[in-house]
């Protein structure tokens, strides 16, 4: 998170929020109020977003400027502005604008929107000067969308519930490469669920804590992989490249497309380069 004085004596601050992965994702049940209960493993990937916040804002409330890759709906119903929203009904703030640079896919199992609305309240938080605890933004993120109070920490964890019960685990992987492939495809979150029968009569994931690559290969899997994709055959396509690249573990993100393969050492070059037109990709090695 950096800060910097804006144009006309405004003050600016620029925060980066990134991608996650689902190393592992159990749909376990539907709940009285439509939710899910899930249990994955979240692991925060440095494939980031933009986002400024510019203070004071030139209009009332909360204006948001988009740059980069379109996001559908109205920009006043995005996260960012119901992060505002929300602080704004406990907080005397001022108007504020902020400026989001998307280079996250939308539709693409990264969580990238409920990123953009965690960091928001984080940004909010710290320029403002509010004081809210990380425990105390959690509760707020857990008002804005499912995932986003796994983003106010930002680490490794362990999520439950619909995913506002977030758990820091340990994983180990020093060393490790990590390739995400997006093929392009966008996937409608609650029309996923619809393919998927919850089963709750099977272990959870804590045991998986403390463990790398190799414990999970053909054992920790996502209940969305198989249905989305027989679906969708183009991302089957992009985890089998990942796996006939020499991936340990390969598996889908969320409720896809992006895929992502742990190696131990760095992906071939012709492995980038065989990829389809439309197709995008991020790698790094750990510590990220």
């Amino acid at each position: 998170m950096a800060t910097s004085m804006a144009e006309h004596g405004k003050k600016s601050q620029v925060a980066f929020p990134n991608a996650k992965v689902n190393l592992g994702l159990q749909v376990r049940g539907q709940r009285a109020d439509g939710f899910h209960d899930l249990d994955s493993l979240f692991l925060p990937v440095p494939w980031c977003d933009t986002l400024e916040l510019v203070s004071p804002g030139s209009g009332k409330g909360c204006l948001l400027n988009l740059h980069g890759n379109p996001i559908k709906g109205n920009p006043s119903d995005n996260l960012i502005c119901r992060a505002y929203s929300l602080l704004s009904e406990r907080h005397a703030i001022p108007p504020v604008d902020f400026h989001l640079i998307k280079v996250l896919p939308s539709g693409a199992g990264l969580g990238g929107g409920s990123a953009n609305g965690a960091f928001a309240l984080t940004l909010l938080n710290a320029h403002f000067e509010l004081g809210l605890s990380p425990v105390e933004l959690e509760g707020i993120a857990a008002e804005l969308g499912s995932d986003c109070p796994f983003f106010i920490r930002n680490v490794p964890a362990r999520v439950t519930g619909r995913g506002e019960h977030s758990t820091p685990i340990h994983l180990n992987l020093s060393g490790w490469h990590i390739a995400l492939i997006n093929p392009g495809v966008h996937i409608h979150t609650s029309q996923a669920f619809d393919w998927i029968v919850p089963n709750d009569n099977r272990p959870g994931l804590s045991e998986w804590a403390g463990t790398s690559p190799p414990d999970w290969a053909g054992k920790l899997t996502n209940d969305f992989t198989g249905p989305v994709c027989e679906r969708h055959p183009m991302v089957r396509e992009a985890l089998n490249s990942l796996l006939n690249a020499g991936a340990a573990y390969a598996e889908m993100s969320g409720s896809g497309s992006t895929v992502f393969g742990f190696f131990e050492d760095m992906p071939p070059k012709q492995w980038t380069a065989q990829m389809p037109e439309g197709w995008r990709h991020w790698s790094g090695q750990f510590p990220l």
